[in-house]
């Protein structure tokens, strides 16, 4: 199981560690209009699902707005998921100030489905762990990084750099 930090504190992550090579596990998650969302939804397409704690913060922010660029400039063959327990109100909320309102920010809030599903859950702040997963058009995982630290930025030239690949 990855072992992560969230300001430099231990946390306990619930869930199974996805590795590359496995297939995407599914989830079912809320769009910002309270619609299911699931993995099956972009199905044929590439996939990278970015990963944060909460879409209000210094960091997160950057990640969003920094994948959300790249993946526009890749073109329709990529679907491209901010996963955060953030109310969907507060994500829409969000796109807007952060004038990105084509962004799909999606909210694990109700259910989990997602943090359990590829264990980035962490149990004692009902937070999701900062990650980055990358899912190729038949729906297997080619890149996935669990940020060691929660208030690091991923890897981004690692994680398009998957996505080009696939492409």
């Amino acid at each position: 199981m990855a072992q992560v930090t969230f300001k430099n504190n231990p946390v306990t992550l619930i869930g199974n560690e996805v590795k590359v090579g496995e297939k995407a596990p599914d989830f079912t998650v809320l769009a910002n209009d309270l619609s299911p969302v699931t993995l099956k939804d972009s199905e044929g397409k590439v996939r990278l699902i970015s990963v944060v704690p909460s879409l209000d913060t210094g960091v997160c922010d950057a990640q969003t707005r920094r994948f959300n660029e790249e993946v526009v400039a890749l073109g329709d063959g990529v679907a491209f998921y901010t996963v955060s327990v953030d109310l969907p109100f507060a994500q829409k909320r969000w796109c807007a100030a952060a004038g990105l309102e084509g962004a799909q920010t999606v909210s694990d809030h109700k259910d989990l489905s997602f943090g359990k599903a590829y264990g980035v859950y962490m149990e004692e702040l009902r937070l999701l762990a900062r990650s980055v997963f990358v899912i190729d058009s038949e729906g297997t995982v080619t890149y996935a990084e669990y940020v060691s630290e929660g208030t690091s930025h991923p890897n981004y030239e690692a994680a398009i750099e998957a996505v080009k690949a696939l492409i």
